[in-house]
């Protein structure tokens, strides 16, 4: 099989266009094709006035060898045209046959299931832990915020079964390298887990709040199937580490918060970015852990029809395009970095506090991308020398003190403070909102946003909405409304490993995902769950092996 990349098609293109284009591109009969798959499909926007469509497509002929030679005589066809890539997924290692020690998955988010998938799958029987509920069961303890400002603080958007991911908009696309096999796996078990069969090819594919439900229920269904064992409120606060000959450490076994420790030498940490508490404990046990970069911010609205409309002028609403989303990016004069984070086109912004007394956004959409307003995070990069320096946990404490200041300004009950973008961009402050209103539940307070974040963000995010409004035609109307605040976009500490994925000073602790600075987002989070489980699994493979 063949695969040939960068098919430009108009976008409302007949479906028999598409194997006769890629015939005339090869040049050859249309029926010497045998047969044809679409591997990927994205869009070309730049021209509003002629968006394309743009294939990479597989498909067989009876001498693919030679079409491959004659494809050096083609003009842009010889880097476009190659071996479609084995995409086939398989395991690194197998569990021994003689009883082992069963490795312990720290956290239920995409890393850690991934992680005790791939585990299980290899014959590990994984123990996986979670300090908060089953998906269902949490579920209906957000809506408890989001409706009566009643915040649980073990089970929220923050913690419990699926992570803080499966309260978003659900993409599963990052920036990441990784081998295909790894990153076709991630995708072809959410597609059996209930996802649709689209994510496999859209460049940018989604899934949405209500089915990550579902999916995260059948995943587990599949982990415990393979011998994964899942408990659920019970929260890891203490390792067992034991020192050895020479001062090196080894991990011995966890502790839970209701005493019991489970004997173990393997352990994936995939906390996620909000288990302030756990970093607390691992830096107390020595475990080596260091200050990095996040960001600051708010979450911005629109009407979804004013961002269509600059996208995609007269294809807005294309049933292809679906609605639009913006990634946008300025650098102030001051130095700082201001872009847009985790867009959500057709979403919400939501609560996502984990903790009491302190107000947290966030953005979440639907699959079908259908909630009147877009949202997306317009924040301000921060770095722990100049922001938050002197302690590994400074960020922590940093986030906390504007999460605080949010919850006072909004009113001290979880409605969170806004202000509409005009008034924000004059100094003044919002004493009511226009015609965007906020999706924010359970409700906004107007106010002045310079309450609640700090001056550089301010002065950053001043300067940087004129310049996106110059890209995206009515993005600092006066009406579009801004909600504070935004401090989870990514971990404030990485827990640094080493080239085997082990903690650098701690033998047989595997930190993972997004909470240990290794990810960002549900994709790339199970992705380094899968890399994770497979330097874990060849860990204990290779300890069996030497043993006999």
């Amino acid at each position: 099989m063949l695969r040939l990349s960068e098919l430009r098609l108009p976008l409302d293109h007949p479906p028999e266009a598409l194997a006769a284009t890629l015939a005339a591109r090869l040049r050859i009969a249309p029926g010497a094709i045998r047969a044809m798959t679409v591997a990927r499909r994205a869009w070309d926007a730049r021209k509003r006035s002629a968006i394309e469509l743009v294939y990479t497509l597989d498909f067989t002929v009876a001498d693919e060898a030679a079409l491959l030679r004659g494809a050096a005589r083609i003009p842009g066809l010889a880097n476009r045209l190659a071996p479609t890539p084995d995409t086939a997924y398989r395991h690194v290692a197998r569990a021994p046959n003689a009883p082992f020690q069963r490795p312990v998955v720290i956290g239920t988010g995409p890393c850690g299931i991934f992680a005790a998938l791939i585990l299980a799958e290899m014959g590990f029987r994984p123990i996986i832990l979670d300090r908060g509920k089953v998906v269902r069961e949490r579920t209906k303890d957000t809506w408890a915020l989001w409706r009566r400002g009643v915040l649980t603080p073990e089970s929220n958007v923050q913690y419990g079964e699926g992570g803080a991911g499966t309260f978003s908009d659900g993409k599963l696309y990052s920036g990441i390298k990784a081998p295909e096999s790894v990153s076709r796996k991630v995708l072809t078990e959410f597609v059996a887990a209930g996802a649709p069969e689209e994510i496999l090819w859209v460049a940018k594919p989604h899934i949405g709040t209500f089915r990550l439900v579902t999916m995260v229920e059948s995943l587990r269904a599949k982990i415990e199937a393979l011998g994964g064992e899942y408990r659920f409120g019970t929260k890891v606060t203490d390792l067992l580490i034991e020192t050895r000959r020479g001062g090196t450490r080894r991990l011995a076994g966890v502790v839970t918060e209701a005493g019991e420790t489970i004997a173990t030498r393997h352990a994936v940490l995939a906390i996620g970015h909000s288990a302030r508490d756990t970093f607390a404990m691992l830096h107390g046990r020595g475990v080596h852990i260091e200050a990095k970069p996040f960001s600051i911010g708010v979450r911005i609205e629109h009407p979804q029809s004013i961002i269509d409309r600059a996208r995609f002028g007269d294809f807005a609403k294309h049933p292809i395009l679906g609605a639009a989303d913006y990634k946008l990016v300025h650098h102030a004069s001051t130095g700082r970095s201001v872009y847009s984070f985790c867009m959500c086109p057709g979403g919400t912004v939501v609560a996502a506090a984990s903790e009491e007394g302190r107000v947290v956004t966030n953005g979440m959409s639907q699959y079908s991308r259908a909630e009147r307003n877009a949202n997306a995070g317009i924040v301000v990069g921060i770095t722990p020398e100049q922001d938050y320096p002197g302690h590994p946990l400074a960020g922590i404490a940093f986030q906390r003190h504007w999460e605080e200041r949010a919850f006072a300004a909004g009113g001290g009950d979880y409605r969170a403070p806004a202000q509409r973008v005009g008034d924000f961009l004059a100094g003044r402050p919002s004493t009511h909102l226009g015609t965007a209103a906020p999706s924010y539940k359970p409700g906004v307070t107007p106010t002045d946003l310079s309450l609640c974040l700090p001056d550089f963000a301010i002065t950053a995010i001043r300067e940087a909405l004129p310049a996106f409004g110059r890209s995206i035609q009515g993005f600092d109307m006066e009406d579009a409304v801004m909600t504070g605040v935004e401090t989870r976009t990514s971990s404030p500490v990485r827990i640094r490993r080493g080239a085997d994925h082990q903690s650098v000073n701690t033998e047989g602790l595997y930190p993972a995902g997004e909470g240990a600075g290794y990810a960002g987002g549900i994709f790339s989070a199970g992705v380094d769950g899968i890399r994770v489980a497979e330097a874990l699994g060849r860990a204990m493979a290779e300890r069996d092996s030497a043993a006999a």
